[in-house]
């Protein structure tokens, strides 16, 4: 048996919204979207933020049955050098982008540490803000990456269910439940300014699923209080393997999870990827969250070779271009902006805001 940390068995923390999430009707949903939106309009205006992936690599030495990285995959390896990782970015910065999220698979011989550092500082020189989705990491190693200019990092439990978690993870260093969990706070310890969470909805029960990333949130909100916290939402989407989600969560429970996620962290940045229908994105823009994916291309190199990139981690669902999603915003009166984020502000969180 694991023993779990104390706030995430702790319903004291997600009380208030365990209701919200549980109830089905029409009104009720009626009533979350209109506090979610009058929430969201109060303290973020009517501004949404984008950021882009960028896919370094797709070598993986884990063995998760839901991702089309897993190291059993058969689809060709590749990882971008470091001339490939420069000509991705200036594609991306010609649509606009300056918020990057550099992501790889577990950690593997071919792409560790010095690799992403590495690609970190390539991608600081042109992006104003840099973050990493990748593998796990020391609080040392976090600490050499804020110092090239990374200033975030994703890193979603996928369940938050030890049991289903154990029979996800078939092998690798992903099998190490409390390791994961643990992350985002060995990332803030080593000057990491914001992190992000989430679980891969669909792998386990909805509801438990999202009163523990609720838990996880607000334990990290209270306990590193001068660091930011991120909440996403990813669905789990067809990928090779063709793993079936045995939970299946409707757009109206995602929906309603969202508004009661941003009624009770109102505060918190909520995050929806292109994974995400455009019309259930269109919908969901300003009635609680406030940053979003754009243009992603979900393969290595995929910006520069589009046509020809090999096998992706999901399908992306909203396949929109830069200019019709950004369109599509301001229809809605909401405002995008790639850039809300100076790159003075590059260097790490200061011990003294770290807890």
């Amino acid at each position: 048996m694991i023993a779990l940390p104390a706030w995430l068995t702790d319903e004291r923390l997600s009380a208030d919204i365990e209701p919200l999430l549980r109830q089905t009707d029409d009104e009720s949903l009626e009533r979350l979207a209109t506090e979610a939106q009058a929430v969201t309009l109060r303290r973020f205006g009517r501004i949404i933020s984008l950021y882009a992936p960028l896919y370094l690599s797709n070598f993986c030495s884990s063995g998760c049955v839901y991702c089309g990285f897993a190291s059993d995959r058969k689809s060709p390896r590749r990882k971008l050098d470091t001339d490939e990782i420069e000509k991705e970015l200036l594609a991306m910065k010609a649509l606009g982008v300056g918020d990057v999220l550099l992501l790889t698979g577990e950690r593997t011989n071919s792409v560790g540490f010095d690799y992403l550092r590495r690609a970190v500082e390539i991608a600081a020189r042109h992006m104003p803000r840099v973050a990493v989705e990748a593998f796990p990491m020391s609080v040392a190693e976090y600490r050499g990456l804020a110092e090239c200019g990374c200033t975030g990092m994703t890193i979603y439990q996928e369940t938050y269910d030890p049991d289903n978690y154990r029979e996800l993870h078939r092998w690798g260093p992903k099998q190490d439940f409390l390791e994961r969990l643990e992350t985002p706070e060995r990332a803030i310890t080593g000057g990491i300014r914001s992190v992000g969470i989430g679980a891969l909805l669909g792998l386990s029960e909805p509801v438990s699923e999202a009163l523990a990333v609720l838990r996880h949130a607000r334990y990290l909100c209270k306990t590193y209080w001068k660091a930011g916290v991120t909440v996403s939402f990813p669905r789990i989407r067809p990928q090779e393997g063709g793993f079936q989600p045995g939970f299946t969560v409707p757009d109206l429970f995602l929906a309603r999870m969202i508004f009661a996620f941003r009624i009770g962290m109102p505060d918190v940045d909520l995050v929806l990827s292109t994974r995400e229908s455009s019309a259930f994105r269109d919908g969901m823009a300003g009635l609680g969250i406030t940053r979003m994916s754009i243009a992603s291309r979900t393969t290595v190199g995929g910006y520069v070779e589009a046509e020809t990139a090999g096998a992706s981690q999901f399908e992306v669902s909203d396949d929109r271009s830069a200019e019709a999603f950004c369109a599509a915003l301001r229809a809605n009166n909401l405002e995008p902006v790639f850039k809300n984020w100076d790159a003075a502000y590059n260097n790490p969180l200061p011990e003294k805001e770290r807890a």
